[in-house]
């Protein structure tokens, strides 16, 4: 019995098989197993996922994929014995007992029979695990390879296992215990914004009160299918209008936020800076909070949507405000990279200048709630690798809750690169008037406008205290 593990890939071919011989491998089922077989295989099936909903426990426990054991055979059959060149012809396998998260698999195969006429190897499949009880078995037969191969063994792909609905509903959860919101959702006369409210209202999140053209957006609710009933309605006959009438809501206490329909954002804050009663002697200023694949918490960029070219003390409300926002969302301590193009202070490039000005600023107190440093570059600020590869000890390298960009410019290409190359799901919240706007994007989906409207009610809550 051979147990195979080298640098080299190295096949037997038919010729060199012989009845009686085999190999074996050894793995244990991990719940990331469970979780990435599911996603290739689009086997979502709630005995194998703990969805949380109390299916799962249709067999007492979750339990592996049945075929999950099946490729253990095929990857020893490909790999290993007979290795590269093999070409399936058949298997069946019969299985005994459920494996579960932690079992420990001895996959064998056997080689019981030669058919020399057609290049064919028939081999007995068997399963055991830790326990020393055989969970399945089975026949495979397969073509062996006829000439032989010795290769540098290639590295396994790498699956990184993102499940946007999880990030959503844990999300959702920090909301659980909150009641809604009183919310102006300002000319939503299209379907994604309209949807949104509904939704909103739905999770429990908001009480909207929708104001534009009533003829309107009733006309888009039933085009869309959507059921008004129960929300308020205030007809207004233009944007501008609703977006004045909702300042003057929020500027009166009447509601709590604001949330942007299908209407300019220059418009909604226009009208929203235009009530001094909804200022607060801070600059406002705009936050996506991002859940990105491959970063292992939520991560917060600003200012990408409102302050173009921000000079160094509208910089420091923004970073205060984007802290605040933290806080609310459950960060004691935000750690905070200020961007640039370099992580030295360069007098040619202004963001060094700025980043350094606004770490002094910190450490006097003019900023609080957070641990700043800057500048910093981007992949230093989301990796203490790249940061220790280049001689930075900082505080915040990898370990970023709030990415800081130089200006409107920087700020929007990176969240959409993350959204649209690495995967991110994001929304947004403008902060730094008396209430929170919850500012979303014609392109936002469902999922992205329910988050910016749970950001919302957080806030929103969380001032009301």
């Amino acid at each position: 019995m051979n147990n195979v593990a080298s640098d080299l890939v190295e096949n037997l071919t038919f010729d060199e098989l012989q009845i009686g011989q085999g190999a074996r491998l050894v793995r244990t089922l991990s719940a990331q197993d469970i979780a990435a077989f599911a996603a290739v295989s689009g086997d979502s099936n709630p005995a194998h996922l703990d969805s949380g909903d109390g299916t799962a426990p249709l067999m007492h426990e979750v339990v592996g994929h049945g075929m999950w054991s099946g490729a253990l055979v095929s990857a020893l059959l490909g790999t290993q014995f007979p290795g590269a060149g093999t070409r399936y012809l058949d298997q069946s396998l019969h299985f005994i007992a459920p494996v579960r998260v932690g079992d420990t698999l001895t996959v064998s195969v056997t080689v019981t029979a030669k058919d020399a006429a057609r290049g064919a190897v028939e081999l007995a499949c068997e399963l055991i695990n830790q326990k020393g009880e055989r969970v399945a078995s089975g026949i495979a037969r397969v073509l062996a390879p006829t000439q032989k191969v010795r290769l540098p063994r290639s590295s396994r792909p790498e699956i990184h296992l993102f499940d946007p609905q999880a990030r959503f509903n844990a999300l959702l959860a920090l909301g659980r215990a909150l009641p809604a919101v009183r919310c102006a959702v300002v000319h939503p006369c299209d379907e994604a914004s309209l949807t949104g409210a509904v939704d909103a209202a739905r999770l429990g999140l908001l009480d909207p009160v929708l104001i534009g053209p009533e003829a309107r957006l009733r006309a888009v609710a039933e085009a869309c299918g959507l059921d008004l009933g129960g929300l308020d309605i205030i007809a207004m006959p233009h944007s501008h209008a609703a977006a004045e009438h909702a300042a003057e809501l929020a500027a009166s206490g009447a509601v709590a936020s604001l949330m942007k329909g299908s209407l300019h954002t220059d418009e909604l804050v226009r009208a929203v800076l235009a009530r001094k009663e909804l200022r607060t002697g801070r600059r406002m200023s705009h936050v996506f909070r991002f859940d990105v694949p491959l970063y292992s918490k939520p991560l917060l960029i600003t200012d990408a949507a409102l302050n173009i070219r921000p000079t160094l003390d509208e910089k420091r409300d923004i970073v205060q405000n984007a802290i605040d926002f933290a806080r609310v969302l459950g960060v004691d301590r935000p750690h905070v990279a200020l961007l640039s193009a370099v992580e030295t202070v360069n007098a040619n490039i202004p963001s060094t200048l700025d980043a350094a000005a606004l770490c002094k600023m910190a450490d006097r107190g003019q900023i609080s709630g957070g641990v700043l440093d800057g500048p910093l570059a981007f992949d230093n600020a989301i990796s203490a690798e790249a940061a220790r590869i280049k001689g930075i000890a900082s505080p915040v390298a990898g370990q970023a809750d709030i990415l800081a960009v130089p200006d409107l410019e920087s700020g929007n290409m990176l969240a959409k690169q993350l959204e649209y190359l690495a995967g991110a799901t994001g929304a947004g919240i403008v902060l730094g008037a008396r209430v929170p706007i919850a500012l979303t994007s014609r392109a936002d989906g469902p999922m992205a406008r329910a988050s910016s409207a749970l950001l919302v009610q957080l806030v929103a809550q969380a001032a009301a205290r």
